[in-house]
């Protein structure tokens, strides 16, 4: 008798090809969305969080740039440990592995790497030429601004970026690079997302539509409404 087999480990290659698989689903059934964290204190916050990953929320990127460690670390402690696996850190990495968090973000300021550690891995993107190198490398980039911002007044898309540069990008994307979903960031609101989905975008970046809202939960399931009805879009690159 032949000695007993073992299952093997998943190689990386097995890894992305699932990966891209479980992405190719995203894309058809409809825009996903991530909701970027107020980036000063809010008392609404914890409550809104809570009725948002109640309602499906699968990523929430908790950006808060004055924020010190200590603070940081004091306000994951106290959220509900079912909570941290949808959490994406924008600053302190380190606290990712140690709460059992989602996965880390990079700013786009040069410090993003070109090739990210293992684990989930998102960056921002504000130009081309960043996206592109991102693309198949990084699991998500938030990409943007789209539209003039909802939070950052004066703050708007460059001229000629939108939509035909962007769009012919993403639409052109081989299977390898699919595996890195690009959201859609600035000024995204429910009433965008159709013109979001029709410029190829995987997902949108929410912050003002939600945290501007007088109720903000409201505010999300209105972009969930939005996001599922937004039509399917080819994956083939035509």
């Amino acid at each position: 008798m032949g000695a007993p087999s073992h299952p093997q480990p998943e190689t990386p290659s097995a890894m992305n090809v699932g990966r891209q698989a479980r992405d190719a689903r995203r894309c058809l059934r409809g825009l996903s969305l991530v909701v970027i964290s107020p980036a000063r204190d809010d008392p609404r916050e914890t409550a809104v969080l809570g009725a948002m990953l109640d309602a499906g929320l699968e990523r929430y990127h908790v950006r808060k740039p004055a924020i010190s460690r200590p603070v940081l670390t004091a306000w994951l402690r106290a959220l509900p440990a079912a909570w941290r696996p949808r959490l994406v850190l924008h600053q302190y990495h380190e606290l990712v592995d140690e709460f059992g968090l989602n996965g880390c973000h990079w700013r786009d300021d040069g410090a993003a790497p070109a090739r990210p550690p293992a684990g989930l891995a998102s960056r921002s993107s504000h130009d081309l030429g960043t996206l592109r190198s991102a693309l198949g490398h990084y699991d998500s980039v938030l990409f943007g601004p789209v539209f003039p911002s909802l939070s950052k007044p004066g703050h708007g898309p460059a001229a000629g970026r939108m939509p035909e540069a962007v769009g012919a990008l993403l639409r052109h994307r081989s299977p390898a690079e699919r595996s890195t979903a690009v959201c859609a960031l600035g000024g995204v609101t429910a009433a965008r997302l159709p013109l979001v989905r029709a410029w190829g975008f995987d997902g949108a970046a929410v912050l003002g539509a939600v945290w501007q809202a007088a109720d903000p939960a409201a505010a999300f399931r209105n972009l969930q409404v939005a996001a599922r009805e937004c039509p399917r879009i080819s994956t083939n690159g035509s």
